[in-house]
């Protein structure tokens, strides 16, 4: 009998490496790539810092401090970049050990074992009761004494009544009429602002909004139906996450361009008429 290899050590090699399935960094940074986002706008709409980012995707998890920190980390860079971010989960927690076991809940409070407090006299019940007694005796005294001084005018005639009434002057008031509409807000900006409305009509956007000094006004998620105003003495810096998603405002004026859903536009206006820059 010879000794040799079994037909299963002589099975073509399957290709397991990472080659078949991209790495969960690539994954975003490829992701970041195509939506035209930079590193700065990814942290910009996560606020998710920069090192963290940059760690990410070169599938360093490290600086995110434990599992659950980078699944939500994961979780928030997907969303940004546009990316489903379940597969992801799925395969970061294939390559550390599953997801994280949750926090074991408290036990049930159990009403059975808790035994009723022995109680003295309701001394309290028992003062309200004579009060209201008394009360109660006081009103029907008075209401006795009533009832005979009504008999005593009964028997002695009518009552003297006054033979002049005096009228109750009317007074017809005006219905104060109903107000008139104002003007909307995005109708009366000032003449010497820049005035910039931003609408979430279509969709949620990742919105940053500067001002002429480069100062951060606004840096966060603005979900469908939201709206937000922003006014400055010279100019406004925008960064619209998916401008097909939103309807834009500028000095009372409707910028009617034609965003593509998913689209990243930087835009910059000053005062009077829109000037997009």
């Amino acid at each position: 009998m010879s000794i040799g290899n079994s037909p299963e050590d002589e099975r073509p090699f399957e290709d397991v490496s990472e080659e078949a399935r991209p790495s969960i960094g690539r994954a975003l940074r490829q992701a970041r790539l195509d939506a035209g986002l930079t590193v700065d706008d990814v942290t910009n709409a996560t606020r998710v810092r920069i090192a963290i980012v940059q760690a990410i995707e070169a599938d360093n998890f490290a600086p995110c401090g434990g599992d659950v920190y980078a699944r939500g980390h994961i979780r928030t860079l997907a969303k940004a970049v546009h990316l489903d971010p379940a597969p992801l989960l799925a395969q970061y927690d294939d390559s550390h050990g599953g997801r994280p076991a949750p926090t074991p809940a408290a036990p049930l409070f159990e009403a059975e074992r808790i035994r009723p407090e022995r109680r003295g006299p309701n001394w309290t019940a028992a003062m309200v009761a004579a009060i209201v007694a008394v009360v109660g005796f006081v009103g029907f005294t008075a209401f006795k004494g009533d009832d005979s001084g009504k008999s005593a005018v009964a028997e002695g005639g009518s009552t003297p009544t006054s033979d002049k009434t005096t009228p109750i002057p009317k007074t017809d008031k005006p219905k104060d009429p109903d107000p008139e509409p104002s003007d909307s807000a995005i109708a009366a900006v000032p003449q010497d602002k820049v005035t910039v409305q931003v609408s979430a009509v279509d969709g949620r956007s990742w919105v940053g909004v500067k001002d002429h000094n480069g100062r951060l006004l606004f840096d966060d998620l603005l979900k469908k139906g939201d709206s937000k105003t922003f006014q400055d003495s010279e100019k406004i810096n925008l960064v619209l996450g998916d401008a097909g998603a939103i309807d834009l405002y500028v000095n009372g004026k409707k910028i009617d361009d034609d965003w593509q859903p998913g689209a990243v536009e930087r835009l910059t206006y000053t005062k009077g008429d829109p000037q997009a820059g």
